[in-house]
């Protein structure tokens, strides 16, 4: 089984979609990896980034709901919510805006918690090198559910004023999952993005370092508009000539020697 990487940050506009895709994209096209992007984010911007269009197979919404009714989640049902992007060349399981109707269905399921760990089973994920999990901006059930699945995880800051304000109910948040359902969980790094020139930009760098050290990565993510344009378009950075595609390249290698 292949390692599962939350991506996660509490604050919204911090880059998180983009970096999932992005550092799938790397893992897959420069590195050789077989990756699974997965969508547990409402809003569904990953699934848009690699361009989902709703059709007959379910979603992540179908797979959350029926574990919520107790139904069992088999791999052959699972295997049916993945589809595959040509342009990243990886395979993904989107979602779709109902998903924010699970939150509800999960305060009286039985071991809700443990829901996307079920649906991520060994069965589904045995082939893959990686799975990343892009999270929604909340300390929410399904924040709790990706947290419980996963083996790492990525947080991605922005370099502005307050962009460390949350982080720590999320690294608590992280704790306690560790401490009572998932041992296995551990930061993999803290990723700086949307840097710049400016004076507050360093300055959020070295307050990052100072608080994590080594587990802040050397690699950060630069202000750009060809992350908008990536999104737009669903190229992958990493096979343009932007300082973006090399940075998330750098990323991916990162990720490759702490995994």
């Amino acid at each position: 089984m292949g390692t599962i990487i939350a991506i996660s940050n509490q604050k919204g506009g911090v880059s998180k979609t983009t970096t999932a895709y992005n550092l799938g994209a790397s893992l897959s096209l420069k590195h050789g990896k077989k990756v699974l992007l997965v969508d547990i984010d409402p809003q569904a911007n990953l699934s848009e980034y690699l361009g989902y269009e709703a059709d007959q197979f379910p979603t992540m919404t179908q797979l959350v709901m029926t574990a919520c009714m107790g139904n069992p989640i088999t791999a052959e049902i699972v295997q049916t919510a993945i589809r595959h992007c040509e342009a990243a060349d990886v395979d993904y399981i989107p979602a779709d805006i109902n998903l924010a109707n699970s939150e509800n269905l999960m305060s009286t399921a039985l071991s809700r918690e443990t829901i996307l760990r079920r649906i991520l089973s060994d069965d589904v994920t045995y082939s893959y090198d990686f799975i990343l999990i892009d999270c929604l901006p909340s300390l929410s059930g399904l924040l709790i559910n990706a947290l419980t699945a996963a083996d790492r995880l990525l947080i991605p800051v922005q370099t502005q004023k307050f962009s460390m304000d949350g982080l720590q109910a999320l690294e608590a948040l992280c704790q306690q999952i560790k401490a009572t359902i998932n041992p296995k969980v551990n930061l993999l790094g803290v990723l700086p993005t949307m840097t710049d020139r400016t004076k507050v930009s360093r300055a959020s760098v070295e307050a990052l370092a100072e608080k994590y050290g080594e587990k802040l990565f050397e690699t950060s993510i630069s202000k750009s508009v060809e992350a908008a344009k990536s999104s737009e378009s669903g190229i992958p950075l990493c096979v343009t000539d932007s300082k973006l595609g090399m940075e998330y390249e750098k990323l991916a290698m990162e990720v490759l020697s702490r995994c």
